[in-house]
């Protein structure tokens, strides 16, 4: 007994502090607002002016607003205020009756220089240290471009979970208050708007329905739904009809259903006759169908039926219309925005199964398909584009053209002969090799010294004979080195094409007139190319792998034999398909080409005869040696 009178006494104390602290805490408030109004009556004398007033059953706002207006005082009124006032006042001053009013409604009043603001007092709510935990982000993730939704929910709130996807979407979510705290778990992932909430609905016990302005209404299994003659429809209620070859039970709105071979037509009749659900037939349903379905809704039932059919059914209000696909009203068109790929030449890639009934055009400026037939078809349609509307990586080609050639030519010769007057004897020493010209008086000079050996005597030459002697050597080293970047798609053939052109002049004889024939020439310059072309389709599978399929041809020119004549050209090329890994080099060789060539021209016989035709013959010795290296390296890009 001691005990429980000592925590009543404690109880009474602190009850007691409580309330002698809150009305200290009013008194100073009212005190401080007492004297604010007292100083303020210099700007504002008429807050000291004393009034005469008696209302009955008045708003607040009106009784404040006609004291302002009387006296002139500048006072700003709360819209929320809502109070009935029934008072006598006389002879008391206007800040009076402010106080009166603060302290008799529980009001403050706010002072912006000379502005009075009147509202509801709010009392200061003193913050604890200890904070609420920040609320648990929703893992949902809405794709706009592909219009398909991902959900990881575990017990979170049906009224969380519903503002976020609309925040999201775009797509209404309407529902009863009382199921607002509903815990909705439920994961799925890459699904149509339509079908997530479906599921969801039925995971969590729920029941989804579209409304004909596009919004989604959810409620309770359990709840009844009452027709318009006011006879409850399904609900609670569990029907169950049996039939010589089929049988469906109705249960919370949820329907079952064992068909053998039943008319469609008989099933639909049957099942809206006794949910009471309005539908409409357009046509003859002659198809028959074997099905055992448990739990589907009245919608996912006509869906399930008509799949695989030339029917289809759509919704207005609360009608069901069913008919065949392409009758006008069923026929629907959609536009598909891809993200990844690209629209041109994707329609020819859909199956032709899935193209039936279904007019397909591509969209280029918006990179969409563009789909016109039944619903059914058209979602069929937009899967397959969803599932290969992936990202198409970019591949880049490092290519390294290593080209080296080393030559060695000599050419030697002597000519001989008349002109038509006595040469001049010279010498030249060049980078272009020696060139020698020795007149008749040289070669003379030349004879008269061999002439005193033994019995020789070789005589003397004419004085417009001359000799000249060319000796000419090159040598050299060329190389080549070129590193161009090629980018293509995946699966795309890239080129790459290095060459050079050359020209030669081409004659064209004609002959006019028969008794005063004229010669008329005419030329033109045409063009011959030699290129280096190296072609790669590359090809990256899932094991970071990549395949190779290389095409080079090289062709060059060649030494011209004749003037003016076009000149000659070689070509070489390989194919090569090769497996890299990512990122690593390869080296393709072998394109290689070894040149040694010994020829000469002169006077027949002479120049056959050793050591005696290098008086009588040009001679040219040539050897050369070219190699082509080419280096690839792919590199994937996402």
């Amino acid at each position: 007994m001691k005990n429980e009178s000592l925590l009543i006494t404690v109880f009474f104390i602190l009850c007691s502090s409580f309330l002698f602290a809150q009305k200290q805490e009013g008194q100073e408030r009212f005190l401080q607002i007492e004297n604010k109004l007292k100083s303020l009556t210099v700007e504002e004398p008429g807050l000291d002016e004393r009034i005469e007033l008696s209302v009955s059953d008045i708003n607040i706002q009106e009784f404040i607003r006609a004291i302002a207006n009387t006296n002139k005082v500048n006072i700003n009124i709360d819209p929320a205020l809502d109070m009935r006032i029934t008072n006598n006042f006389s002879n008391v001053t206007v800040s009076a009756v402010l106080l009166f009013l603060c302290k008799q409604y529980d009001l403050d009043i706010t002072f912006f220089g000379n502005i009075l603001s009147i509202s509801k007092y709010q009392p200061v709510v003193v913050e604890t240290l200890q904070t609420a935990p920040p609320p648990k982000p929703l893992n949902i993730k809405y794709d706009t471009s592909a219009q398909t939704i991902f959900m990881d929910l575990s017990g979170d709130s049906l009224q969380k979970v519903t503002k976020e996807i609309t925040r999201q979407s775009g797509k209404n979510i309407v529902f009863p208050a009382e199921i607002a705290a509903t815990p909705i778990s439920f994961y799925v992932e890459n699904a149509s708007m339509d079908n997530a909430i479906d599921k969801m609905a039925l995971a969590n016990g729920l029941i989804s329905e579209i409304s004909k302005d596009g919004f989604y209404m959810l409620e309770k299994q359990q709840a009844q739904q009452t027709a318009a003659g006011g006879s409850s429809v399904a609900g609670k209620k569990t029907t169950k009809r049996s039939k010589d070859d089929y049988e469906f039970n109705i249960s919370n709105n949820l329907i079952s259903l064992q068909a053998q071979n039943v008319a469609i037509a008989d099933i639909i009749n049957d099942i809206s006759r006794e949910l009471k659900v309005n539908y409409i037939l357009y046509s003859e349903l002659k198809s028959n169908i074997t099905s055992q379905l448990s739990n589907v809704t009245y919608d996912q039932l006509l869906e399930r039926l008509l799949n695989g059919t030339t029917y289809t059914v759509s919704k207005q209000g609360d009608i069901y219309m069913i008919g065949e696909r392409q009758l006008e009203g069923f026929r629907q068109v959609k536009v598909v925005q891809l993200q990844h790929r690209s629209a041109e030449k994707l329609s020819e890639h859909i199956p032709k199964e899935l193209q039936k009934d279904v007019t397909i055009k591509e969209f280029p400026e918006l990179n969409a398909i563009v789909l016109s037939g039944s619903k059914l078809m058209i979602d069929e349609i937009e899967t397959f584009l969803r599932s290969v509307d992936k990202v198409v990586p970019v591949i880049l080609i490092d290519v390294i053209i290593v080209s080296a050639k080393k030559f060695y030519t000599v050419n030697t010769g002597i000519t001989a002969g008349l002109g038509e007057s006595p040469a001049a004897t010279s010498f030249l020493f060049s980078n272009s090799g020696i060139q020698t010209t020795l007149n008749a008086n040289s070669i003379n000079d030349i004879l008269s010294r061999l002439n005193g050996f033994g019995s020789i005597n070789l005589g003397k030459v004419t004085p417009n004979f001359y000799a000249s002697l060319n000796a000419l050597e090159t040598q050299g080293v060329l190389k080549v080195h070129s590193t161009p970047q090629l980018a293509t798609l995946n699966s795309h053939e890239a080129s790459l094409i290095i060459g050079e052109t050359e020209f030669y002049k081409e004659v064209q004889n004609t002959v006019i007139g028969t008794q005063n024939p004229q010669n008329i020439e005419a030329y033109q310059y045409k063009s011959i190319s030699a290129n280096l072309a190296i072609n790669i389709k590359p090809m990256f599978s899932g094991d970071d792998q990549v395949t190779l399929e290389i095409k080079v041809e090289q062709s060059g020119f060649k030494k011209n034999r004749v003037p003016d004549a076009p000149p000659g050209s070689d070509t070489k090329s390989f194919n090569s398909l090769i497996r890299i890994k990512n990122e690593e080099m390869v080296l393709l060789g072998g394109l290689e080409e070894k040149t040694n060539s010994n020829t000469g021209s002169g006077l027949p016989l002479l120049t056959r005869i050793p050591i005696i035709k290098w008086f009588f013959s040009s001679r040219e010795k040539e050897k050369s040696d070219s190699k082509l290296n080419i280096f690839i390296k792919p590199t994937v890009l996402f």
